[in-house]
């Protein structure tokens, strides 16, 4: 799931699509399709997300293993990983409902 860990990422910044993809040098459409999960993120797109976002490498990689394995129960760090998932898509739901 590591589209959707960019995708949290992302959002945990506050960032719309498109002010993303102007701060990693990519094009909108790219990081839809890279967030939807239609297209695999490079490791020099993964390079670019840890160097905007402030985030090791391996700390997104693990991040992104441990959505899949979220509400299984499968060890302590999975339990956190999926608390942090739902902290990070509250945090989601929230901005939209300023929005509107």
């Amino acid at each position: 799931m590591l589209s959707e860990a960019l995708r949290l990422i992302r959002v945990f910044h506050d960032l719309k699509q498109r002010e993303a993809a102007e701060k990693l040098g990519i094009s909108k459409s790219h990081l839809s399709e890279i967030e939807s999960g239609n297209k695999t993120p490079s490791l020099e797109i993964i390079d670019r997300y840890a160097k905007t976002f402030g985030i090791p490498a391996s700390s997104i990689m693990f991040f992104s293993e441990n959505i899949e394995g979220a509400g299984k129960g499968e060890k302590a760090k999975t339990f956190i990983a999926s608390k942090v998932i739902n902290f990070l898509q509250l945090i989601e739901q929230r901005s939209f409902s300023d929005v509107a």
